[in-house]
């Protein structure tokens, strides 16, 4: 199917100048500023679960930067329907298997030990960026399975259903990572509480 989309005259005798597409018509300007718009509001909830993927703030970053990148290049793809976010973080999760796939091939390196990892930067008071931080090391330290269905579900208040959607795996273990997650979480909680008594 074509379109055709007329563009501003480009040259001296004034006649405008068709472009021709394959496929979908482009989004108007409007759309592509608010999609941009939305993606950037996504930044800080995207930059955590990439934390929950990678365990390590460098790799974290490139991956944002990543999914990002694609993310705009296939915004046409981006229907319209269902949360934003939820396709954006489907789209990092992706990429980071296929990181994955490739370090396997290359040179066998993985991810960094989320107790060594670089911590984020909270700005509340100390004592409670201090219990953040420790919060933030104890979901990082239990298996990537389980610590983005916690992020997921319990941070960033997707449902059963969106996260299995993000994840690409069933509801059921979906609900079944995230009873081990908490339960896990809850026991080291009340280890790290035991030991400053």
């Amino acid at each position: 199917m074509f379109h055709i989309i007329p563009l501003v005259p480009r040259t001296a005798n004034k006649r405008t100048i068709p472009h021709v597409s394959f496929g979908r018509a482009m989004r108007p300007a409007a759309e592509t500023k608010d999609f941009r718009r939305d993606l950037v509001s996504l930044l800080p909830k995207l930059r955590r679960f990439a934390m929950t993927l990678t365990r390590n703030a460098n790799d974290a970053d490139d991956l944002v930067q990543e999914a990002c990148e694609r993310a705009i290049t296939r915004s046409h793809l981006w229907n319209g329907e269902g949360r934003l976010e939820s396709w954006v973080y489907a789209m990092t999760r992706n990429l980071w298997v296929d990181e994955i796939r490739k370090r396997k091939v290359r040179t066998g390196s993985g991810t960094v030990d989320a107790l060594v990892q670089d911590e984020l930067s909270i700005e509340p008071s100390a004592e409670k960026a201090v219990y953040a931080n420790q919060l933030q090391k104890m979901i990082l330290s239990m298996p990537e399975g389980l610590a983005s269905v916690f992020l997921l579900v319990n941070v960033e208040g997707h449902s059963y259903r969106e996260t299995a959607d993000i994840l690409g795996i069933p509801i059921g273990t979906v609900m079944s990572r995230l009873s081990t997650a908490r339960l896990r979480l809850a026991a080291m909680i009340s280890e790290n509480t035991e030991r400053r008594a």
